[in-house]
């Protein structure tokens, strides 16, 4: 098993594109997206049942190198510091095949 860095964002789906091309900047090899994610945060319960995009959060990881991980926490930071949602990187390890 090889050690590597998760990087997984929730964010408003509307900003989905945004997350996903920093990603892709960055470099990164693959990805998972959930649409309609559901739960809780600091502004309150996102219930994914509207017909809009705009109070429904997507939850999206990918694995990668710790150096690719941080280059992407800090292309977040400014987007998640003005619309919200959460970053968490932590150590996984990736088994190889």
């Amino acid at each position: 098993m090889k050690p590597m860095k998760k990087v997984e964002v929730v964010i408003d789906s509307i900003y989905l594109s945004r997350v996903l091309n920093v990603l892709e900047k960055a470099g990164v090899s693959g990805y998972t997206v959930i649409k309609d994610a559901l739960g809780k945060g600091e502004r309150g319960m996102m219930a994914g049942d509207e017909l809009t995009d705009v109070f429904k959060n997507s939850y999206v990881f990918t694995v990668c190198p710790e150096e690719t991980a941080y280059k992407i926490a800090e292309e977040l930071r400014p987007l998640l510091k003005k619309v919200g949602g959460a970053c968490l990187v932590s150590d996984v390890l990736w088994l190889t095949h």
